[in-house]
């Protein structure tokens, strides 16, 4: 059972118990903190607290607990994937811009491991009942290619490939404003962001995960840039948040970009375009490529094509 332990500010003193805990544990809703509250999974100065209006006192601790979910199976639904290798081991895939790639709070359906399990019927467990075959994953608007293990054998060789850092990982981005250099490298720890537990951000040496992007400026039009990315590391949320520190937040990016942009809801413009690997079984090297869709045209230069890169 994870525990979550805070303690009441000054500023905070006065707060309801709930409303304090939703606004510290913002993953969580104010109906799930009171649930969780008369269920006796809160507790204030190490006493079970039921009653959730209850005022709190500043330098009080307040622990939340957190019961492991109740992991509900992956059902197969008969959605078309845009396949670009397959063979009886693993399957590599070009994911659409706006698809989840598996099953979570409040995407239950509709996932790409939805569409894989309708697709290959029986996928090698990963320890999570909601992510068979996922090897790696992508946000859930970073359109690109994907590696999907189909064999226990692909399982354990592609895991181990992006433990060694062995597998290549090259993304496209349009971003506001332009990098400092044309090609560099940020090389910045991160960590969950304090004030917003749903977002990351840089932290100081010695913290967080260490994180590596490599940069390379492709082509400017006006206030925007495309860059060529690959990745050394593969934290959450990594691109977006190393180009966000960079002063280059990717467009279209609900939580690193600007507060006001044009793009803010539509879906950050990231897509993975190439991938390689060393295949499971007979130890070759395969890359594939997949150019980005559509939605990147309006913010490239006229004429522009991957050939200039």
């Amino acid at each position: 059972m994870e525990k979550k332990v805070f303690y009441v500010s000054a500023a905070e003193e006065g707060l309801r118990l709930d409303l304090f805990l939703v606004a510290a544990a913002v993953e969580l809703s104010r109906s799930t903190i009171q649930k969780l509250c008369r269920e006796g999974f809160v507790l204030v100065e190490g006493e079970e607290q039921r009653k959730t209006g209850l005022r709190l006192k500043k330098g009080q601790k307040v622990e939340l607990l957190l019961p492991p979910p109740r992991e509900a199976k992956a059902e197969p639904e008969a959605i078309p994937l845009q396949i670009v290798y397959e063979d009886k081991d693993l399957l590599v895939l070009n994911k659409p811009r706006g698809m989840v790639v598996h099953p979570a709070a409040g995407h239950q359906r509709g996932t790409l491991v939805n569409a894989l399990l309708a697709h290959c019927g029986i996928l090698p467990e990963t320890g999570t009942k909601s992510r068979p075959g996922i090897v790696h994953r992508l946000d859930k608007d970073t359109s690109g290619l994907l590696v999907v293990a189909k064999s226990e054998r692909a399982l354990r060789s592609l895991t181990q490939q992006l433990k060694d850092r062995k597998v290549k990982r090259e993304y496209r981005a349009i971003v506001h404003g332009a990098p400092p250099s044309s090609r560099g490298t940020i090389d910045r720890p991160l960590g969950r962001d304090p004030r917003n537990r749903k977002k990351f951000t840089v932290v100081q040496e010695g913290t967080g995960r260490r994180a590596v992007t490599h940069y390379r400026l492709l082509a400017r039009n006006g206030p925007y840039s495309l860059l060529s990315l690959s990745l050394e590391t593969g934290r959450t949320h990594q691109i977006r948040v190393h180009l966000a520190y960079l002063g280059c937040p990717v467009v279209g990016d609900p939580l690193y970009g600007p507060r006001r942009s044009s793009y803010k809801h539509g879906g950050q413009l990231l897509h993975a375009c190439k991938l390689g690997f060393w295949h499971p079984a007979d130890g070759n090297y395969l890359e594939f490529t997949a150019e980005p869709g559509e939605e990147f045209q309006p913010f490239l230069p006229q004429g522009y094509t991957e050939n200039e890169a």
